[in-house]
């Protein structure tokens, strides 16, 4: 082995690792190794490259990574490949404000090919820096083989998914309400719909609608979308509910509106008089006059009538719904149903007032060419005007916006292509419990209940760059031919062609088999969604190709996301495998929540409220922005909030101390082969036979770790895995390693020291392979030397090719983990004391005192005893079970749980709790359980404190609900001078270290001081100091006489500058 630099650059290491991964094509080996063994199925959702990965795209892929290099080392060939989006409103909207496109003419006036084209140009921009940076964050996947949604054979696959669907009678062209996006002029799913709310302020408007033939009598309707008064075609009244005819005493007026909602316009019950009460369903049937005269025609089509309906509540507005079926589903829905309109009436002028850019057509006369949320001032004033404005306010509310333009969305009916869903509900249903999610309450919830409510998908968008949808159809739209390939498509038409864009294949007709003159194709192109859904299939250009392959390893053993695909990705996996296989479209899934700014805010580039990934990333490594990520609540679905500082504190608290580890390792097994001429050759043999309690517990520990992790990580609880192992590692440093320390330089002997560091050797191999898929950069760079110990032909190229550790039972002892875990509880309750009156650890004290009725407690610590006393620096642990003399228990409920299950009992529960004996909780802690009034109280619901009896002035007592501590504070002149010759092997230690020397370097040590009681305690320890520095410090009148001290420093010990040390050869 080579030895180790006291300090270590992970960021320029990592650097490194990356350029020797190059050197030995380590994904692509670690590929060809595991050739032959079983599939492990991966599916990687496709990104944009149209803008740079962010730290969502960073954690996915760190999730990502880390399952399928764990899946690698478990002994399974996993195939990784990155796929790109390159269709749909991302791309079209970069186009879009580049040369300043608004509307369908301008695209039209631009030319498809030229615009299609320019998307073409900007799909990869930012290509290379992702590879950049999916490549610096240790990410092994297939980048260069990669499939791309815009590629002939991706979308060839789509149209077989789209025929295959068509098929089964799954695709329908329908008239249907949908979320639309006025600055992308494009209907929206609803799932990308629900995906951008704003608070907003809009007009709030009560309208007056007069009863034909009873004119002086009026409807009231309430609305925040005056835009759609124009195309308003009927009155929604709940059947089951009461309506009241009302004189208004100020206006003069008779109204009718819900008897409820009063308060929309009045505040005082004087300001009007009740004439009239009915039934919603008496009012079903009545006519009145149209607001606006535009489609007064429609009346004889039975239009301006009150119609009912259930979604109709009091809790807002006036109770009657203003009902403009082409702006409302709900609206469409309820005229639908009573006749007003049918869903195949595409071009009826009333449906269609709203063009493709969100203005009034021609038939709003007075409005025309405004766009529709500019026009609600107009419409107000035309209302007041014209006496049907009764009140106006505003009103702010939760309203949708557009994801990619950030333009508001509008609802507007529309002609569009959809495949069936509410009829595969069920299925949906069914096939979803069939996986499993990681955290389940995102599958159980959150998208069974989309599930359960899941609405047909309108699969068709009305824009430009996209997979075109294979609808040939004659001008009478009875015949309609589907096209599943390139070949069927040169078969019926005659053409081959090398690409499937609008600007290849739009020219191309179909002659009619039924006579009916030239078929065209339909000018929509497929919602993006579409074809992302589309991918297991597509990615393998199935099942023009790869049939074999791809039967073998669908559905995907796993895939991970963000949150916000439950609406998205996940949903239309799931519908395509569904309708196509009727299987799930994968097996495990991990869902992660969201990284967020350090305020909670949603990350802006705009207002650079976070640090640069990369910076990140060139400041502490990319181990520990991953460590930091994915051991975090983000791995359960919760949102994360960024700081920087975490990333910093897995350094300071994880990477630091397990170089450390590694470090000392190597300088001591150097230090043995230097002392014993011999090369250190690991022997797991001599690491099973130690006898010493801490080696028993370090490798059982070590043992029960990847017994837990092997059982976690088949579960995908990444959340359970990272917290053990990172703790480990502080238990192997913190723990194993400084209470060991002398051992490793050889104090006990070179033989006990030889056991010690095979010891180490083991565990630090098996948890630097344990934590590969985790942290592939470090355990590479310990890897590398640490295999050097082992005959050549165990050495492997790299860590990444070790099979993952498998559990060596013969090591668990879960008695020995048990008594160590004992032994830390009382240390740290000493630490504790310690901290709180202010004795650091350098001054000795007396006696520490540990209570406990438990017996076999007390007999683990005696044999830890020697540990206990180092650790908290004291002179003698009294150990004893005679808690009558030192405690008294007292009990404390915990009063939230306790009242959600006995409700007004805890009233009489409560009183009696502090009443109860030592005798009592004893046995309550014995049982776990306790009677009280009536009721059984658990140890979940009774929390036992155990409290000191005797004099706390020169005491610290500390304890849990198992074991009682007390710390002597009491200091006598032995302890003083302990203390500070303390003090005097700290700083020899820090001189030699600063000196550059290693343990085994055999020094003088000289000190000088003035002060007498320095000196005293000095000369008093000069045992104690050679057992731990290995060598004498020997007192000197003058420092001056030494001509060539190599090493020398003034220090403060009892007062400022009190002493000299210095070293010499």
């Amino acid at each position: 082995m080579e030895q180790v630099p006291q300090k270590i650059d992970f960021s320029g290491e990592e650097s490194s690792t990356l350029k020797y991964w190059d050197e030995i094509k380590a994904f692509e080996t670690s590929l060809k190794l595991s050739e032959g063994k079983p599939e492990f199925s991966f599916y990687d959702g496709p990104p944009f490259a149209t803008g740079l990965p962010h730290y969502g795209h960073l954690l996915a892929g760190t999730i990502k990574d880390t399952v399928t290099r764990y899946a690698h080392q478990t002994g399974h060939h996993v195939e990784r490949r990155f796929g790109w989006d390159c269709h749909g409103l991302p791309i079209e909207f970069e186009i879009d404000k580049l040369f300043g496109v608004k509307t369908k003419e301008d695209v039209l006036k631009m030319g498809i090919p030229k615009y299609n084209q320019e998307c073409r140009n900007i799909v990869m921009k930012f290509s290379h820096e992702w590879e950049v940076v999916v490549n610096r964050i240790g990410r092994w996947i297939d980048m260069k083989n990669n499939y791309k949604t815009m590629d002939l054979n991706f979308m060839e696959s789509v149209w077989w998914v789209f025929g295959q669907l068509y098929q089964k009678d799954l695709v329908y062209q329908g008239f249907k309400v949908m979320p639309y996006s006025i600055g992308c002029t494009t209907p929206l799913s609803n799932f990308e719909a629900s995906s951008n709310y704003k608070d907003v302020s809009d007009p709030a408007l009560v309208v007056s609608f007069p009863i034909v033939g009873e004119e002086d009598v009026a409807f009231l309707a309430w609305t925040t979308t005056p835009w759609t008064l124009p195309s308003n075609l009927a009155l929604t009244v709940n059947p089951k509910m009461e309506y009241i005819k009302v004189q208004d005493v100020k206006r003069n007026k008779k109204f009718i509106l819900a008897a409820t909602r009063t308060s929309i316009l009045y505040k005082k019950k004087e300001e009007f008089t009740i004439l009239q009460t009915y039934k919603g369903s008496e009012l079903i049937g009545t006519k009145y006059v149209p607001i606006f005269p535009y489609f007064s025609s429609e009346a004889e089509k039975g239009a301006f009538v009150v119609i009912g309906g259930d979604f109709v509540t009091d809790d807002s507005g006036t109770g009657i719904v203003h009902t403009a079926p082409a702006y409302g589903e709900d609206d469409f829905d309820a005229c639908l149903k009573h006749g007003i309109v049918s869903r195949d009436q595409f071009k009826r002028p009333c449906l269609n007032a709203v063009d493709a850019n969100g203005c009034f057509t021609s038939d709003i006369t007075d409005f025309a060419g405004i766009m529709v949320k500019d026009a609600d001032k107009d419409i107000q004033k035309h209302l007041k005007d014209n006496g049907r404005l009764i009140n106006a306010g505003t009103i702010v509310h939760s309203y949708p916006y557009c994801w990619r333009s950030d333009s508001p969305l509008i609802y507007k009916a529309v002609g569009s292509w959809f495949v069936r869903v509410e009829s595969i509900r069920d299925r949906l249903l069914a096939n979803n419990d069939k996986t499993y999610w990681v955290p389940d309450f995102v599958k159980e919830k959150r998208f069974a209940n989309w599930l359960k409510n899941a609405t047909d998908w309108a699969v068709s968008r009305n824009r430009y760059w996209g997979t075109p949808i294979p609808l040939w159809i004659s001008e009478d739209g009875e015949e309609v031919v589907v096209v599943s390939s390139v070949d069927e498509l040169e078969k019926l038409s005659g053409v081959r062609v090398n690409d499937l864009h609008r600007e290849s294949i739009d020219h191309i007709t179909i002659p009619s088999s039924k006579g009916k003159g030239t078929l065209r194709r339909i000018e929509d192109v497929f919602d993006c969604w579409f074809e992302s859904g589309s991918m297991p299939y597509a990615q393998q250009h199935y099942p023009f190709e790869n049939k074999d392959k791809f039967e073998k390893i669908f559905p995907a053993h796993f895939i991970a996301e963000g949150l916000d695909q439950t609406r998205g990705w996940f949903y239309t996996l799931l519908v395509l495998s569904t309708a196509l296989f009727d299987k799930p479209p994968f097996q495990n899934l991990i869902v992660n929540g969201l990284v967020l700014a350090s305020d909670g805010k949603k990350m802006s580039k705009r207002l650079k409220n976070y640090p640069d990934p990369m910076e990140v990333v060139g400041k502490y490594g990319a181990d520990a922005l991953r460590l930091y990520l994915i051991n975090s609540p983000v791995v359960k679905a919760e949102p994360l909030k960024f700081n920087e500082k975490g990333v910093q504190d897995i350094i300071k608290d994880v990477f630091l101390p397990w170089f450390n580890a590694y470090r000392f390792f190597v300088q001591n097994a150097l230090r043995f082969e230097k002392a014993n001429n011999s090369t250190f050759v690991p022997e797991i043999e001599k690491a099973f036979s130690s006898d010493n309690i801490m080696d028993k517990w370090i490798m059982a520990s070590c043992q029960s770790l990847i017994k837990f992790v092997r059982e976690e990580m088949a579960a995908y609880r990444l959340y359970t895995v990272l917290p053990k192992l990172v703790k480990f590692i502080e238990e192997l440093t913190n723990w194993y390693v400084r209470l060991n320390r002398r051992r490793f330089k050889g104090a006990t002997g070179e033989q006990d020291c030889l056991v010690s560091l095979n010891i180490l050797y083991e565990v630090l191999m098996t948890i630097c392979v344990a934590m590969a898929p985790f942290t592939p950069f470090f355990t590479e760079y310990m890897y590398q030397n640490l295999k050097k110990c082992l005959p050549k032909e165990k050495q492997m190229d790299s860590v990444h090719f070790v099979m993952y550790p498998e559990p060596k039972k013969e090591a668990f002892n879960t008695r020995v983990e048990e008594m160590i875990s004992r032994m830390q509880t009382v240390i740290e309750l000493g630490r504790a004391a310690r901290d709180r009156r202010n004795k650091p650890i350098k001054y000795p004290l007396k006696d520490y005192m540990v209570i406990t009725e438990n017996q076999q407690y007390l007999e683990d610590l005696a044999t830890l005893k020697p540990y206990i006393l180092e650790e908290l620096n004291i002179q003698n642990i009294v150990l004893t079970s005679d808690e009558g003399s030192f405690v008294v228990v007292t009990a404390e409920a915990d009063n939230k749980r306790l009242g959600l299950r006995l409700k007004a009992d805890l009233k009489k529960v409560s009183p009696l709790i502090p009443k109860l004996t030592n005798e009592q909780l004893r046995e309550f802690q014995k049982k776990g359980e306790i009677e009280v009034a009536g009721h059984i109280i658990t140890s979940e619901e009774l929390k036992i404190i155990r409290n000191y009896s005797g004099d706390k002035t020169n005491a610290e007592p500390s304890g849990n609900d198992e074991v009682l501590t007390v710390l002597d504070l009491v200091v006598d002149q032995s302890l003083l001078e302990r203390g500070l010759a303390r003090e005097m092997i700290n700083r020899l230690q820090r001189l030699r270290k600063s000196s550059g020397l290693m343990a085994e370097d055999a020094v003088n040590m000289f000190y000088h001081t003035k002060c007498n009681d320095l000196k005293t305690s000095i000369e008093n320890n000069q045992n104690y100091i050679k057992e731990i520095m290995l060598f004498n410090v020997v007192f000197h009148e003058n420092p001056a006489s030494f001509e060539s001290p190599f090493a020398t420093e003034n220090v403060s010990i009892v007062n400022d500058s009190d002493a000299q040390i210095w070293f010499t050869r």
